[in-house]
């Protein structure tokens, strides 16, 4: 089954529900009574093994404590919890409060998220921020890219807490060693073939600019 995209308020955050042998949700959008009604088209919420962020902002993940609180999973990188816990559970640039939450795994890079038929790789990418991260289904060459690259050459801005330029050249460059068809991305348009191109191109740009 293909990803289920999801556009999520406030600020148009992608979502990808897949349901497979174990049921997931890749970034869970700030509204929670959204995403849990749009859940609700597919499957029942309470259902979802589990959540997999692929960064902190609250855009992505400000509902993680009330999906949590259904009873699935939260799985985030290790450093992006340590930020969150910093900040408060708060987002400083909007001043949003998050439900304060522990992630079930704190990630740290080549974890393998086995969902049955989808089987997820988990790749370290700071740049956007300390504990970004990318999952790559090297059968079905798909990458879900969160915030560090786009379609068409875009990419994640550094100027938020932890935001680190150099580190997202080098994540660029390691995402663009993958073999991408498909990309989904945590904002805008997903890209259904030929998707290395885009990282190539984000690739390109982001040299010439940092």
């Amino acid at each position: 089954m293909k990803p289920i995209k999801i556009v999520t308020p406030p600020l148009a955050a992608n979502c990808y529900l897949l349901v497979d042998d174990r049921i997931a949700l890749i970034d869970c959008g700030g509204d929670t009574k959204f995403i849990l009604n749009a859940l609700g088209k597919y499957i029942n919420p309470k259902d979802l093994d589990y959540l997999i962020l692929t960064h902190s902002h609250f855009d992505h993940a400000a509902a993680a404590g009330d999906l949590k609180e259904l009873g699935c999973k939260i799985l985030m990188h290790k450093d992006e919890y340590e930020l969150l816990k910093s900040q408060g559970f708060t987002s400083i640039f909007f001043n949003i409060k998050f439900k304060p939450f522990k992630p079930d795994f704190e990630l740290k890079g080549n974890e393998i998220i086995d969902l049955g038929n989808i089987v997820l790789k988990v790749i370290h990418t700071p740049g956007h921020s300390p504990g970004s991260i990318c999952l790559y289904e090297e059968d079905k060459k798909w990458l879900f890219s969160g915030d560090t690259v786009f379609a068409y050459g875009a990419f994640g801005r550094v100027d938020l807490p932890g935001g680190n330029p150099k580190a997202l050249i080098d994540s660029i460059e390691k995402l663009s060693k993958l073999d991408v068809e498909n990309l989904y991305p945590g904002h805008e348009d997903v890209v259904e073939g030929n998707a290395k191109e885009s990282i190539l191109e984000a690739l390109r740009i982001v040299k010439m600019i940092f």
